[in-house]
């Protein structure tokens, strides 16, 4: 399916946490357990650099758009992704429990995770926090399940997610300004879903075995297929370029976040989109295995090859 099979260069990588998912992930070999990954210096510098209250400091933000707390909560979601995602850390680590703890925290009576967006509902967060979440261990936590039943509560009319302050036709940052908008603006679920929130929201329903079969979660993959490499809807990365826009942890929505998230739901690859973006990853692979995406947050110098490791996981479902 690609021009270059990378499997032997990802193996044989240098960075001993690509080399280990790589072995596991896509060889089915390797017998050490993923903690031996926990001790590595990287990953215990992250570690270290996290507070006592579970959280890590967002460095210099700008308060006219976000209280401290509230950045705090971004990096926090920032840097459990990269423990988790490229060191495989669980709730077995005291790390994730402190959190876990601190994300959650942040859960309304409501059922939804508040915060990033001052006082609006932020479904493109919720669902990526619960994501790593999910994956970390916290598959069965009562507070998972009520946050995935307030974000089947919050879709739009077409199945689908949005921002609801989006639907109000408010700017960002201005929705998220609490001295204008001191109360959650209620979606207007007339208007369309945007497939940046779609895709965010729909990674949390693919990471839970138990809500892979879903009607609606289905249904909601179905939209996002049949809106591979379109504009979205609202102007949040709206131009299709963004689809090969991309980063690892995930973070927005784009191809390969995409991609792994309709492999997950058991989406094929007969379907015409998902065959014609397999197509254009085929077209984007470079002569040494990665990919010629635009990469966001790049300061890791493996990025390149955390992309290509994802996308292999995706073709080894397919």
């Amino acid at each position: 399916m690609l021009r270059v099979d990378p499997t032997a260069l990802l193996v044989s990588s240098s960075n001993t946490a690509i080399a280990f998912f790589a072995r596991r992930d896509l060889l089915g070999s390797g017998s050490e357990p993923v903690g031996v990954l926990w001790d590595l210096p990287e990953a215990r510098r992250v570690v270290a650099r996290q507070s006592q209250n579970g959280s890590w400091r967002y460095p210099d933000g700008r308060r006219s758009i976000r209280s401290q707390e509230n950045y705090d909560q971004l990096e926090t979601f920032r840097q459990l992704g990269i423990l988790v995602e490229k060191f495989g850390f669980t709730r077995q680590h005291s790390s994730i429990e402190r959190a876990a703890s601190y994300l959650l925290s942040f859960q309304t009576d409501e059922g939804d995770l508040r915060g990033i967006y001052g006082n609006q509902y932020a479904t493109t967060y919720v669902g990526a926090i619960l994501e790593l979440l999910i994956k970390a261990g916290y598959v069965d936590d009562p507070r998972i399940a009520r946050a995935l039943s307030w974000l089947l509560a919050m879709r739009q009319s077409d199945g689908g997610w949005a921002i609801p302050a989006r639907t109000a036709g408010l700017r960002f940052p201005e929705f998220i300004d609490v001295t204008l908008h001191p109360e959650p603006l209620a979606p207007d679920r007339s208007k369309p879903s945007s497939h940046l929130v779609t895709g965010m929201v729909l990674r949390a329903f693919a990471a839970h075995p138990a809500w892979l079969q879903a009607i609606d979660v289905q249904g909601a993959g179905e939209l996002l297929a049949s809106r591979l490499y379109k504009r979205d809807t609202y102007a949040d990365r709206g131009e299709a370029s963004y689809w090969e826009r991309v980063s690892f942890p995930f973070w927005f929505t784009d191809i390969v976040s995409s991609l792994d998230t309709l492999s997950r739901l058991g989406f094929d690859t007969e379907t015409p989109t998902i065959s014609a973006a397999l197509a254009r990853l085929r077209e984007l692979q470079r002569p040494d295995g990665t990919f010629a995406f635009k990469l966001l947050r790049a300061k890791d110098k493996n990025l390149p090859w955390w992309i290509c490791l994802a996308v292999c996981r995706i073709l080894k479902r397919w």
